[in-house]
C-alpha cells in the first residue's frame, strides 16, 4: 500500500513546480428564485490526472493517510452518502455532494497556507488535507456542522513537500465560506461573492478586486482628445482592461466580473448551462505553462474538468478534457444505505465524440 501511494502521491508533490499550471477556478450563481448553482475547473498541466468519480454510502469508513505513507490517521464513517470526483485514487475527492445538498470543494492554495506539523502521538485526530473534503461530505449537513467537525483536528499534508491547499464549502440555503489555515489556525472567510481562486489569501483577492473598480458591463461612452474622436472598437467595452493572463489574481477579477454580469435565469438546469459556458472562459491551453524547448505533456488541455453542481435537485454535473459531453449523477436516485462502494474512470473512454452532420 505504501508504494502506491507514493506512486500516486507524485503528481501531487509536482504541484510546487511553478511552471506548471496549478489552477483552479470557482464561481457561484443563483437562479431568480434564489436556488444555488456552485461551478469550478480543475487544471494541472504536467499529466494527465486519472480523474475517478466516488460513490460513498452512509456508514462507509475512512482512515487518513499520514506523513509516514500508510493509513494510520483518523477513522472517519459517513452519516451522508456522497458523490465527489476525485484525483489518482478515491479517498483524493476534489469535489462533491452529498445526500443534504452540501457542497464541497478542493483548491490549491500554495506558498500561502501552513499546516500544524504532524505529529504522530495525535493520529487520532490527524487529518490528509487531501481527504478533507471526503471527511465533510461524509459528515456535514451545514457549515456550522463543518466547523464543529473540523474543531479538533490537525490537517497535514501527507508529504511535507507538497502545496498547501483550501476549501469552500456551500449549504443547500446558499451560505458558502471559504476554510484557509494560515499560520497554522483554521481562518473561515464568509464568501458572500461566491469567487474562488488560488493563491493569494481569499481577503486579499477582495482587496484587490478594488484595483478594478472602473470596469462596467455594456459600453463606453465616446470621448475626445482635442479634435480627435475616440469611439470603441466592439460591445463590453466597458470590460476593457480585465486582465486576461492565467494567474489567480487575473482568474479570480475575470470570475468575479463575468459571474455578476451573467443574468439569473429561471431553472437550476438552464444555470448549470450558463456555468460551463462562463468558465469555458477559464480552460487554459495545453503549452502556455511551460517555457520554450521544455517538453510538453499529451494532454488537449491543462483544464482536465469542469464541474457543476445543483444544490437544490443534489446533481452534479461533468465535462472532462477528453469529453466535452456534459454528464451527471442525480443523488436523490442513489439509495445512500444500499449503494456500494464505487469509484471509476470519468472517462470510459478518453477520446472526443466527433459526430459528422449528414445531409439527405
Amino acid at each position: 500500500m505504501k508504494g502506491f501511494l507514493l506512486t500516486a502521491l507524485a503528481v501531487f508533490f509536482a504541484f510546487a513546480v511553478p511552471q506548471k499550471s496549478k489552477a483552479c477556478t470557482g464561481i457561484t450563481l443563483k437562479t431568480v428564485s434564489g436556488q444555488t448553482v456552485t461551478a469550478r475547473t480543475i487544471e494541472w498541466a504536467g499529466e494527465d490526472l486519472e480523474s475517478r468519480y466516488t460513490i460513498v454510502p452512509r456508514g462507509f469508513t475512512q482512515q487518513s493517510y499520514t506523513p509516514k505513507g500508510t493509513k494510520n490517521g483518523m477513522e472517519f464513517k459517513a452519516k451522508y452518502g456522497y458523490v465527489g470526483l476525485a484525483v489518482q485514487q478515491a479517498e483524493f475527492v476534489m469535489e462533491g455532494i452529498n445526500e443534504a445538498g452540501l457542497a464541497a470543494g478542493l483548491f490549491y492554495f500554495p506558498d500561502y497556507g501552513e499546516y500544524v506539523e504532524y505529529d504522530e502521538d495525535e493520529n487520532d485526530k490527524t487529518l490528509s488535507d487531501l481527504q478533507l473534503v471526503s471527511f465533510v461530505l461524509g459528515r456535514c449537513k451545514t457549515i456550522d456542522d463543518v466547523k464543529n467537525a473540523l474543531d479538533d483536528v490537525r490537517v497535514v499534508a501527507i508529504d511535507p513537500r507538497g502545496s498547501t491547499v483550501h476549501w469552500r464549502f456551500t449549504e443547500r440555503g446558499g451560505r458558502q465560506v471559504v476554510l484557509e489555515i494560515i499560520d497554522k489556525k483554521m481562518v473561515f472567510y464568509e464568501n458572500k461573492l461566491g469567487v474562488l481562486a488560488n493563491s493569494p489569501s481569499f481577503d486579499w483577492h477582495l482587496t484587490n478586486l478594488n484595483n478594478f473598480v472602473n470596469l462596467r458591463t455594456g459600453a463606453v461612452r465616446n470621448n475626445k482628445i482635442g479634435e480627435m474622436r475616440l469611439q470603441a472598437f466592439g460591445g463590453g467595452s466597458g470590460m476593457h482592461g480585465i486582465p486576461g493572463d492565467m494567474t489567480p489574481p487575473s482568474r479570480f477579477i475575470r470570475a468575479a466580473f463575468f459571474q455578476a454580469a451573467a443574468p439569473r435565469l429561471e431553472s437550476t438546469e438552464k444555470t448549470i448551462e450558463q456555468a460551463f459556458h462562463i468558465l469555458n472562459n477559464f480552460d487554459i491551453p495545453t503549452g502556455i505553462q511551460f517555457a520554450e524547448g521544455m517538453a510538453v505533456p499529451d494532454i488537449p488541455s491543462a483544464t482536465q474538468w469542469t464541474v457543476a453542481t445543483d444544490l437544490s435537485h443534489l446533481r452534479i454535473y461533468y465535462r472532462t478534457m477528453h469529453n466535452s459531453t456534459i454528464r451527471f449523477f442525480d443523488l436523490s436516485e442513489i439509495n445512500f444505505s444500499k449503494v456500494k462502494h464505487q469509484s471509476f474512470p470519468l472517462d470510459k473512454v478518453k477520446k472526443q465524440p466527433v459526430e459528422k452532420v449528414k445531409i439527405n
